[in-house]
């Protein structure tokens, strides 16, 4: 009697067993949220500057081939790569996309001087930060992957913009205490795009280079806006 007892009580156990919590259900975690989308910033040219880090500029161990550009843009599957889509995407005056996205026609307007193009050849697609500075501002510090993101940024229009070779050759790696653009209307836009991109990648800025945009910042740029959407 007492074995059938026995008997019956481990089969009640083995039944109700799947209905139990068992240890292993008890102790699996809660699913992970998803990491929150960078969230955009908008703020004065005054405060963006103020948001700046400042620290020492080192060009050691910089080469051009350490941020890889141009790669196969945004779109992996149209044929072109991350210049060609900047001048799409930038053209007043939409161009021909042919074989192996080769832009014919087409019109542009180079911000920096105002001057109207027509001719692709003659437009350089440039950093708003250029590769050498960016470096000397803390790039040197990342992985690869993380400078062919930058190089290639379409994620903010102020990043990669298509002007005149002539003006690009003469804005190279400079920063604003060296090099502004040669239309003045333009230099409180040129000024606030290139702090937005040094605060979206969490670039720094060199004392001059400081100076040099508080100069704007607190004068004739004052009314300035700055957006800008912390990279991933």
């Amino acid at each position: 009697m007492i074995k059938n007892l026995a008997r019956g009580i481990c089969a009640l156990a083995l039944a109700l067993a799947p209905l139990l919590p068992t240890s292993a259900t008890q102790a699996a975690p809660a699913a992970q949220a998803a990491p929150a989308a960078p969230v955009a910033e908008v703020t004065t040219l005054a405060d963006a500057v103020g948001l700046l880090k400042v620290t020492e500029e080192n060009r050691t161990g910089y080469t051009a081939s350490a941020f890889r550009h141009w790669n196969s843009g945004e779109d992996t599957t149209d044929g072109c790569d991350t210049r060609a889509e900047v001048l799409l995407a930038e053209a007043v005056v939409a161009p021909a996309v042919g074989p192996g996205c080769k832009l014919t026609g087409g019109r542009w307007k180079s911000y920096f001087d105002g001057q109207e193009v027509t001719d692709v050849g003659s437009l350089d697609v440039t950093h708003m930060v250029a590769p050498a500075e960016a470096w000397d501002s803390g790039a040197s510090a990342w992985t690869a992957t993380r400078r062919e993101a930058y190089a290639n940024d379409q994620g903010a229009e102020t990043s990669l913009v298509a002007v005149t070779a002539r003006t690009n050759r003469q804005k190279a790696d400079k920063d604003p205490a060296d090099w502004m653009p040669p239309s003045p209307e333009v230099q409180c836009r040129y000024t606030g795009e290139w702090v937005s991109t040094k605060l979206r990648w969490q670039l720094t800025a060199d004392d001059r280079e400081l100076e040099a945009l508080k100069v704007y910042a607190e004068g004739p740029c004052e009314d300035t806006v700055v957006r800008y959407t912390p990279a991933a």
